[in-house]
């Protein structure tokens, strides 16, 4: 392999969920596109680098002073769905059944990693909350330790009066065979199940 497209390969790598083997695929898939096509894609990452903000009510990503849901007078004030990071709202987003706002916390709580609660945004959650006489805050973290434990610090420090927390469900994804599914997955299927019929 080349210097250039070693050095090519090895950025690439740097992102995630690209190993070696993909980086090198996309490397030689990067240098079968036309010229302009190259240009357009380094464009667009440099302007995404250049203007997107993070957001000071929500911590999403926005071009504008505040992110179109927050802008939005139209969602239900009173619900805020708390998650680790911007790419959970797109997936929420998607589902078209959550009309609330939104509060990125930036990451989960991971003593392992030297991420505590001084290094995620529970103060501005806490903030927010604070101006409300009353809503649901929707816990969407990861269905990890680090998001257990983050889900867990959340409505332990933030308990007050008009403030209900919820957590999203978690089960089995639609489609798959239960002999795949581990037992935590299955565990809490059962304890999430619900009445069928009249």
């Amino acid at each position: 392999m080349t210097r250039l497209l070693d050095r090519l390969s090895t950025l690439l790598t740097q992102l995630p969920g690209i190993g070696r083997k993909t980086a090198q695929r996309i490397s030689f898939y990067l240098l079968k596109m036309k010229p302009e096509e190259v240009r357009a894609l380094a464009g667009a990452i440099q302007e995404a680098k250049d203007k997107l903000r993070v957001c000071p009510v929500c911590f999403n990503l926005t071009e504008e002073d505040r992110c179109e849901i927050c802008a939005d007078p139209g969602r239900d004030q009173n619900q805020i769905c708390a998650v680790e990071s911007p790419a959970d709202i797109v997936a929420l987003e998607r589902t078209r059944s959550f009309h609330g706002l939104y509060h990125v916390l930036g990451g989960a709580l991971s003593p392992l990693d030297n991420v505590g609660p001084e290094d995620l945004k529970f103060g501005e959650l806490k903030t927010r909350l604070a101006k409300l006489s009353r809503a649901e805050v929707i816990i969407a973290t990861n269905p990890t330790t680090e998001g257990e434990a983050t889900a867990d610090y959340l409505v332990r420090t933030m308990k007050q009066a008009g403030i209900t927390f919820t957590r999203i469900a978690r089960g089995l994804p639609v489609g798959s065979d239960l002999d795949l599914a581990d037992e935590v997955t299955l565990a809490r299927a059962l304890d999430g199940r619900k009445e069928l019929g009249d």
